[in-house]
């Protein structure tokens, strides 16, 4: 018996279409629903990831100022530091030149605590480029003394050599100039340096 109140094939067919309209219509609800969810579920998941990401990049700048902040206090503790500036106010990078000159103030470049001075614009961002190529060996000290004694003495800007690339300072006043000290047994004297200065620059 048919569940039609008559036998018309085309009422049949209309119901039919009818239904798969629903069906379709549910599917395409369910569909949006879940995707939905799945949208809210991304969205939690990337504030999630951000705001992790967050956390640890300022643990990480907190971190690096701390540290930044370490480095300053020792080499400000440790490094020879004359009217404010290292190298007595000399330029650096004249050195290098073989030709120490004083800086002059307009042209000033503090480096992790340390200020400089140099004699022109030029000097001063080859600095800037490269600090530690420029930067005094031992904190400036007498590089002798480091050596020898293991203790921080002025030294004479004027007195200087170069060794491996690093700029070595010595004492040199009241008849007696460390850097012929120094000439005389070089190779026992730079690596105990180093050794040494490495126990002082805590």
């Amino acid at each position: 018996m048919s569940v039609f109140s008559d036998n018309n094939p085309n009422k049949l067919t209309k119901y039919s279409i009818d239904f798969s309209l629903c069906f379709k219509n549910l599917h395409r609800l369910k569909s949006m629903l879940h995707s939905k969810n799945l949208q809210m579920k991304t969205s939690n998941f990337f504030f999630i990831f951000c705001f992790f990401a967050l956390l640890i990049l300022g643990n990480k700048q907190a971190m690096a100022q701390d540290e930044s902040a370490e480095q300053i206090a020792k080499r400000n503790k440790h490094f020879y530091i004359d009217d404010k500036v290292a190298l007595q106010g000399y330029d650096a990078v004249s050195y290098f030149d073989n030709k120490p000159q004083e800086g002059n103030k307009k042209f000033s470049y503090t480096h992790l605590g340390v200020s400089y001075l140099f004699v022109n614009q030029a000097n001063m961002e080859k600095f800037k480029q490269n600090p530690s190529k420029y930067e005094p060996a031992y904190g400036g000290w007498c590089a002798y003394a480091i050596g020898k004694n293991a203790e921080k003495v002025e030294p004479n800007p004027k007195t200087f050599k170069i060794k491996d690339g690093r700029l070595l300072l010595f004492y040199n006043a009241f008849f007696n100039n460390t850097l012929d000290s120094w000439n005389k047994d070089e190779p026992a004297l730079y690596k105990k340096s180093d050794t040494n200065w490495k126990i002082i620059y805590k």
